[in-house]
């Protein structure tokens, strides 16, 4: 049986990210102008949409299973199928009764089935990559991701604007479109079904006849690792205030400038943050995957962390000078988008330095888990400070909360060697 090493790694790696992207951009972005254009208020918008953050905080509970129960391929291509009918049934709800509050129930089912199969497709890569190659697919792995992104999030926006300035009709607009997902995902289900390889080394764990014993040993093991305080510190804060940026970039751009926002459409947000940004981005995630092949994780951490927080002063200057230049606007996401990929992968490439032994599938699945909970309760309460504060004051707010990241990054301690290639 061929193992994933006897495979070039282009053959799944790049399908695979392409995949797993796609649920998560619809839950966390493309809902979020879905519901700022139909008049849900930023509070609403931002402290519902953080719950649906919630299966990526608690996918640590179940993660284990993926190692125990079947391989990870199996819930990889079964999770694929799961989330394609998930989207379809998103775009069904645009037209019932209640619509808000049965959308968001079906997007919260649709994160789980995602969050599993992020938990696999993770076991899966670490599996198939030796460590330096870890480290250089990650800027190839995000490449695919945010190409995904821009399909999910930057083309479906431009598409729901598009329809909806030419029908007048914000629901139908947002019914084809999650259509078109819907058809998309069960053609990547259906291509992952023939093409995904079966690695040998992708089998389930053996955990005698006690699977509950080896569930909890899970946990304890990861919990018990050494400067376990660090690693949460770190991993907590260092999406801190992004996790508040994000929420707000969307509603920022969509408000018109009596508001204090940009004052742009759908079709316009899709094109500059959902589309330029998420191209600017992958750029600076596969320079920062480069870097840390080749010069290790250690000696770029604190580069990375300038990189990704230093260039949330973009939307301080944006809510200030309130331009109304389209391109003046799409430079200045693409530089904060392009400073957050370089940096982010260095927190990548952290948690699979953590996750390193055995059960890295579930260890890796507990990292995300924790940085999806440093996302998810920040990002609840970000909606009402914005309205407090305003956006200008909000984006200063934003920046101060960048500070704890820079602190731990102070205090983390990280293998001088991890991350670099070397001639074995």
């Amino acid at each position: 049986m061929q193992t994933a090493q006897q495979k070039s790694p282009w053959l799944w790696v790049p399908s695979l990210y392409f995949g797993q992207a796609i649920p998560y951009v619809v839950v966390m972005t493309l809902s979020v102008l879905m519901y700022k254009d139909r008049g849900v208020s930023n509070d609403d918008i931002a402290f519902y949409t953080s719950w649906l953050y919630l299966p990526w905080v608690i996918k640590p509970l179940w993660s284990p299973l993926v190692d125990l129960v079947r391989t990870k391929r199996w819930w990889i291509v079964n999770m694929q199928l799961a989330i394609g009918a998930g989207l379809g049934a998103v775009g069904f709800t645009m037209h019932l009764p209640g619509w808000f509050q049965i959308s968001l129930g079906v997007l919260w089912v649709m994160a789980f089935f995602s969050a599993t199969h992020d938990i696999a497709a993770d076991g899966f890569y670490m599996l198939g990559l030796k460590q330096y190659q870890q480290a250089a697919f990650v800027g190839v792995r995000s490449t695919f991701y945010r190409l995904a992104t821009i399909a999910g999030g930057g083309a479906m926006g431009m598409l729901a604007g598009h329809l909806t300035t030419r029908t007048g009709d914000a629901v139908f607009a947002w019914t084809v479109t999650f259509s078109v997902l819907a058809a998309l995902f069960v053609g990547l289900f259906a291509y992952h079904s023939v093409v995904l390889e079966r690695p040998a080394e992708d089998q389930t764990v053996p955990g005698g006849d006690n699977k509950l014993a080896e569930f909890f040993a899970t946990f304890a093991s990861f919990f018990g690792k050494r400067d376990i305080w660090l690693i949460l510190g770190f991993i907590l804060t260092f999406r801190l205030g992004e996790s508040q940026l994000l929420k707000l970039a969307i509603p920022f751009m969509k408000d018109p400038v009596i508001k204090g926002g940009l004052g742009m459409t759908t079709s316009q947000i899709g094109l500059a943050y959902s589309t330029i940004g998420i191209i600017a981005l992958t750029l600076g995630g596969l320079l920062g995957g480069f870097l840390i092949s080749r010069l290790g994780l250690k000696r770029c951490l604190w580069l990375m962390v300038f990189a990704v927080h230093i260039p949330d002063v973009v939307f301080v200057f944006l809510a200030t000078a309130l331009p109304q230049n389209f391109m003046l606007i799409a430079a200045s996401i693409a530089l904060e988008q392009f400073g957050y990929g370089f940096g982010f992968t260095a927190m990548m490439l952290y948690m699979i330095m953590v996750s390193d032994g055995e059960h890295k599938t579930a260890h890796y699945a507990i990292c995300t888990g924790l940085m999806a909970l440093g996302m998810m309760v920040p990002g609840m309460y970000s909606g009402k400070i914005q309205e407090f504060l305003g956006y200008q004051h909000f984006f200063i707010y934003v920046c101060l909360m960048t500070i704890p990241a820079f602190i731990m990054a102070a205090l983390v301690k990280i293998d001088p060697e991890f991350g670099k290639k070397t001639d074995k």
